[in-house]
């Protein structure tokens, strides 16, 4: 069943082509690339944290392997020192073998000095003089009164001089806990190692968070305080000596650190990288995976730009035939394309439309011998075969004098207006409702009702009849010679009940109605040639349609069959018609019949 309400979608066969494919493809690429990218980024990860431990094992290993070279070095020398009548040999040997010693001094619990030497030619060209190295000692005295129990303490003394300086303070020797060693030394030999390549930031701290060895030397001149930075904060509270951290700095940026304590006076070695520059590569491979999907997206837009064309030109082609087999349009030329399911309903579509044509020339063949809704229902097999009783209206019309008119015309002539009459008596049918049961000879039948009933089947039928008669007025216009003869008809209607059916034989059958109704609808329509009048009608018709058209009375006929004689009225016209015929005689004088001879 078609429905009336169907709206067509905005968008077409090949737009929702493109978007579906389109979508996969993008949800495809895309899913590719955020796994990808998430595995890269852990392996990666892994790889950073490995790296950052493997660079603060490295370091912290050759930072205390430095210091306690330094240390028992220093030990041996200033034992030898302490006991020798004179140093001045031995302090230019200390001096020679490292340079970046700046000043040594032997100190006893009440920090009392012993014996002190300075690298006099180096501390010169540092501007730095011994006094001041002195001070330093004396103001964090605390700090290095830890080496009495034996602890190696690191401070940064580099605070207001030029060049990184580590101040060590440890014990003068394992039997001696009177006795600690503090020396100043240059940084230089150990900044080497925090000089990481990258973007790794390694760096010493002491157990209070300050800097003592870093990449950037401003950092150890300035003395920085790193104790507020998270992963200083978890080595300052680990009770392992290395671990792995991630955090998020000042800046609001993802860091991933390591540290390891090299295990002298609570010193540690950081290493932090932050995970933008960790994962700067892997995000480059995904901006220029994204860059390669965007392009296969773009190409493969318009290769299924092309193979939607394609494939919905085709099913486009077939819309437009179906809307012409919708509009009655049965002539289809439409060739297939391809060879695919495309092309077998494009080739089975024309076919379909082939039959379609063939089967509408039929129906136009069959309704010029039938009614076409008799042939609508027969084609479609909901004939019904048998007889059924319906309630029918039923007119009969007839020409008058038709034998011997055709007498002085030639066949062809006789055809001629014959066809010429019945098209104008046939639409009069149709346009109210009814159907043309037969033709005999120059008589019509049609009836109203056997087939389907719509409206008032009565008022339908009589103005079926006065139709005719204006139709056969306007016909007549031009003629009455001997070659155009004007015609005078004769209608008779009546309303009753018949038996409905398709009657005949095996080989030939029509669909028609019998009865006594059909029979009185006849004896009628012979009663105007007598009574000179065009339209009679049944007293059935007359009560059910007095009410909407004019009629004269005329006497009763007895009729074969029925036991009271039957009352017949002439019509005149319709009620609302100011032109209506008053009498008999302005009918008469209107369809210009005679008067009837007594």
């Amino acid at each position: 069943m078609n429905d009336k309400n169907f709206t067509p979608s905005r968008f077409t066969i090949r737009v929702k082509l493109m978007v579906i494919i389109s979508s996969i493809l993008f949800l495809s690429l895309a899913s590719i690339i955020m796994v990808a990218t998430y595995f890269f980024k852990e392996d990666n990860e892994i790889r950073v944290k490995e790296n950052n431990i493997k660079i603060t094992e490295v370091i912290a290993l050759n930072v205390k392997s430095e210091i306690n070279a330094l240390k028992q070095s220093l030990q041996v020398t200033m034992s030898v020192i302490s006991q020798s009548k004179t140093d001045s040999s031995i302090k230019q040997i200390l001096f020679r073998e490292d340079p970046n010693i700046l000043y040594v001094g032997v100190y006893d619990k009440a920090n009392q000095p012993g014996v002190r030497i300075g690298n006099t030619q180096v501390l010169e060209d540092l501007g730095i003089s011994t006094n001041v190295l002195e001070e330093f000692i004396r103001t964090n005295k605390d700090r290095f009164k830890q080496s009495f129990n034996n602890t190696t303490v690191l401070l940064n003394s580099s605070i207001g001089f030029r060049s990184p300086i580590l101040a060590i303070g440890f014990p003068y020797s394992e039997d001696k806990s009177n006795k600690i060693i503090i020396a100043m030394i240059r940084l230089e030999k150990f900044l080497e190692a925090f000089q990481t390549s990258g973007n790794i930031e390694t760096f010493m701290v002491n157990d209070e968070g300050r800097i003592i060895a870093h990449s950037d030397v401003s950092m150890i001149l300035s003395g920085a305080n790193m104790v507020d930075l998270p992963i200083v904060q978890k080595m300052r509270t680990s009770t392992l000596d290395n671990g792995q951290f991630r955090y998020k700095g000042a800046d609001d940026l993802w860091f991933l650190g390591s540290f390891k304590k090299i295990g002298l006076g609570g010193v540690g070695i950081i290493s932090t990288v932050s995970e933008d520059k960790a994962f700067e590569e892997v995000y480059n491979i995904q901006r220029r995976n994204i860059y390669l999907m965007i392009a296969a997206l773009n190409l493969a837009i318009i290769i299924v730009f092309f193979f939607a064309k394609r494939i919905s030109e085709p099913i486009l082609t077939l819309v437009t035939a179906s809307k012409n087999i919708e509009s009655g349009n049965y002539h289809l030329e439409l060739k297939p394309e391809t060879r695919d399911e495309i092309g077998i309903l494009t080739n089975s579509f024309q076919s379909m439309s082939q039959g379609l044509e063939e089967r509408e020339k039929l129906k136009v063949s069959f309704g010029r011998f039938v009614n076409d809704e008799i042939a609508e229902l027969s084609m479609k097999g909901q004939l019904k075969v048998g007889g059924e009783k319906k309630e029918c209206a039923i007119l009969f019309s007839d020409i008058r004098s038709f034998t011997s008119i055709s007498e002085k015309l030639r066949p062809e002539e006789v055809v001629e207006f014959l066809n010429q009459y019945m098209s104008a008596m046939v639409s009069c049918v149709k346009n109210n409702r009814g159907y043309v049961d037969k033709f005999i000879g120059d008589a019509i039948m049609a009836t109203w009702g056997a087939l389907k009933s719509s409206g008032n089947i009565s008022q339908d039928s009589v103005k079926a009849a006065l139709d005719m008669r204006f139709a056969l007025l306007k016909f007549n216009q031009g003629r009455g010679t001997a070659k155009k003869p004007s015609l005078r008809i004769g209608i008779g209607l009546n309303y009753g009940p018949v038996i409905s059916g398709q009657i005949g034989s095996d080989e030939k059958m029509e669909y028609t109605v019998i009865g006594d109704a059909v029979n009185l609808a006849s004896r009628v329509e012979g009663l105007t040639k007598d009574l000179s009048l065009d339209i009679i009608v049944s007293e059935s018709i007359y009560n059910n349609t007095k009410k909407l058209f004019n009629y004269y009375d005329l006497p009763a006929i007895s009729v074969k069959g029925k036991e009271k004689p039957q009352k017949i009225y002439a019509l005149l016209g319709a009620l609302n018609d100011k032109n209506c015929p008053q009498n008999l005689n302005d009918l008469r004088s209107l369809i210009g019949y005679p008067k009837p001879k007594k």
